[in-house]
This record gives structure tokens, sequence and C-alpha cells, in this order.
């Protein structure tokens, strides 16, 4: 199959839409079940490379959820913790190593989530299947599934889940092309390969300790900076990114973004979140919902007004600021990554907030010693790569 007539691009009015290959050979992609669109197509496509070069530098299966051509989470297959397990509401679920890896990726920021492209370096077993099945999303790309996986995803969203499976030896062209306003553009695809050489090379910081999981949580982060909408930064912790701030136009407005939302990841694990007293009927983003809203600084102002009623059994007792903060003062051994360099030390000052203990970025702004100074001040490592991971 050479091309795919789609029903519309970006939005409704954008006609005709169709993906196709320049060179007339075959798309790379089967169509398994549904009617994927055009933001579903650049959802998978930067998705599944992103998958694809985390299990290539990790050795590990991974998965990405992505909303809006930009990742919501990613993550490789690490074991989960019990607390985990039960903020990303896969407890009562046999998991496999991808199923793992895919509740990670999806549990990081399940608010952004909702309605998510699912990746997979893998092919999908049961498993994984059977947690996707439970969850709203849009559709998944794989480079296969398995009988009983397939069977299982076909029954989303009354049979019209969209199914893509990728040909995952397929090579594209090394030169990319994008019309713009009847403008041509052409650059060299990114086929930087991000490894731990990028890390170790040149640390410049006065503490130079980088253990490996740290190395890993490294990578995770560049890889998932590559497919994420510019400006970006992104928080990483036991193999996963846990905090991702996409496409804004201040350096420091991303690390603030993150860090909120890595900051969030952490305390949904504060024992007042994991033990509210939800009432059984109530579904899973209904209660992301009211997590999110509970963990705000408002939520004293929603009790007032006796929304409890509707999720709880009882009234909880609020999260105080007094005791957020105490909470997060125990966030430690995140690895921060961003795609262009640090123009500033607030940005490392804000990370701190959010337990950064070791930093990756480009290196080459003109107050880099500010930044290695206060990367210093707390005792951080920070490597300078060499490399600025821009994707638009």
């Amino acid at each position: 199959m050479r091309e795919l007539e789609l029903k519309y691009g970006c939005n409704p009015n954008q006609k005709p839409s169709r993906i196709f290959m320049k060179d007339d050979s075959d798309l790379p992609i089967e169509v398994l079940n549904g009617k994927p669109g055009y933001i579903n197509f650049l959802d998978a496509f930067n998705s599944w490379q992103l998958v694809k070069e985390l299990k290539t530098a990790t050795g590990l299966p991974a998965a990405a959820s992505f909303k809006h051509v930009s990742p919501a989470g990613a993550a490789v297959a690490t074991e989960l913790s019990d607390t985990l397990k039960k903020i990303y509401f896969v407890d009562d679920l046999k998991l496999s190593p991808l199923a793992s890896a895919y509740a990670k990726a999806r549990g990081a920021d399940r608010m952004s989530s909702y309605g998510d492209w699912a990746a997979l370096s893998d092919v999908c077993d049961k498993e994984t299947a059977l947690l996707l099945k439970r969850e709203v999303s849009d559709g998944i790309i794989a480079p296969g599934y398995t009988d009983e996986a397939l069977e299982i995803l076909k029954t989303k969203k009354r049979g019209n889940y969209n199914i893509v499976k990728i040909d995952p030896n397929y090579t594209p062209a090394p030169q990319e092309y994008k019309d713009v306003f009847g403008v041509t553009f052409q650059q060299g695809r990114n086929e930087l390969k991000i490894d731990e050489e990028f890390l170790t090379k040149n640390i410049i910081t006065e503490n130079k300790e980088l253990p490996e999981e740290a190395k890993r949580d490294l990578l995770i982060a560049l890889i998932t900076l590559k497919y994420t909408q510019s400006n970006s930064v992104c928080y990483a912790k036991d193999g996963q990114a846990i905090g991702v701030g996409a496409g804004q136009q201040s350096r420091i407005h991303c690390t603030r973004l993150a860090g909120n939302k890595a900051d969030i990841w952490y305390l949904r694990q504060h024992p007042k979140c994991l033990n509210l007293p939800f009432k059984e009927d109530i579904r899973r983003p209904d209660r992301d919902n009211t997590i999110d809203v509970y963990i705000s600084d408002d939520y004293e102002d929603v009790l007032a007004d006796g929304t409890w009623e509707q999720f709880f059994t009882e009234k909880p007792e609020p999260l105080s600021r007094e005791e957020k903060k105490e909470w997060l003062s125990t966030f430690s051994g995140v690895s921060l990554g961003s795609d262009a360099f640090f123009p500033f030390g607030d940005n490392i000052e804000r990370a701190k907030r959010s337990g950064v203990q070791y930093v990756a970025q480009p290196g080459g702004s003109i107050r880099d010693d500010n930044v290695i100074d206060t990367c210093n001040k707390y005792n951080m490592t920070m490597c300078f790569t060499g490399i600025r991971l821009f994707h638009h």
C-alpha cells in the first residue's frame, strides 16, 4: 500500500488528506483496526521513533504515551513498587515487562495521557492489551501483536480502536521535507545516536558522580526530548519520564512546567493521596481529576462547596501546604535533561526544588559559569552533551 486516504487533516476543514510515500514504495505501516487520522499518524511516527531509540539505548522494552505530537510520558521496563502500582491503578493486574513500561509511561501524567496514542517497542502482549483495554486511548503503534492481544484491543471503542503495525526494519530516507505556507523545507534527518558517551565525556561540575541509574534516566530524558516539541525539558526517575515541559517559548517556563508535573507525580505517592476514601464506582479518569484537585492549593475551597460528596465516602482531610512542602523536601535522585542550554541558574534553582541531582544539557550559554556555580552550590552532577535536540 503506497498511500492511505485520511478523513481530514489537523482540522475537519482541511481536505483532502492522505499519507503516502514520495518514492512510490510501500508505506511501512499496516492499519489492523480503526481509521487513524492525520494527528494520530503524527503521534504514531514520533512515538515509535522514541520507543525504538529507548530500546536501543537501554536494552529494555520501552513505551510512550503521546498527545498532540509530544510525549506525556515515556518509560522503560523496570519493576514497579507497590506504591507506583497503586497510583498507576495497576495493582490488580499481572504485568509483563512491556505492560510495566506502558503503565509507567501513562502514569507519569495521567491527566495529559487521557485519550493518548500509545507506542510500544516490542510485540504487544496480552498483559499490555488488557491494561490498554480499560484506559481511554485513541490508538497504538507496535511492531506486532500477539493474536490474543489483537483480539482484546479490537474490542475497544466499540470495535473502532486504532491499531497500527509498523515494520521494525523500516529505514526512512536521510532527507526530510515539509511544506509550510507553500514553501518546501529540507533537512537531514536527526539520526544522532544518544548514548552514555554524551553523558560521561564532559562532566563539568565539581561532583563527577553519575550512577548507572542516573545514566539510564538521563538517556530517557534526552531521547524523550528528541521527540518533544521545543522548547522542552524533561525530568526522569526510576526508568521513566516524570515531568515533560513541551513547547514553551521560555526555558524557565519549561523547567517550571515539567517540575510542577514531577511534583504532582511525587505528591500522588503521599500517604494521604494513597488513602483517599473514594467511592467504589468512581471511574479512573474522575479519580485522576479529583486527585489533581486534591493536591492543588485551592482544594480546601472545593471542600467547602460540598463537592467531595460526589467522589468520597467521607470528607478527606486536606493536604496542607506545609505537608506538601515537607513531602517534597524528601524528593531526590531525579535526573533532568534539556533540549538546549540553560541560559540562567534559575532553571537549576527550580529543578532543585523537585529533587534533581543529575543534569544533562548541551552547554554553550554565555552564562554557563553561573549555571555551573548553581549546580556546585547544590552538589549536583551536570554534563555538557554538546548536542541540541530541537524538534518542530
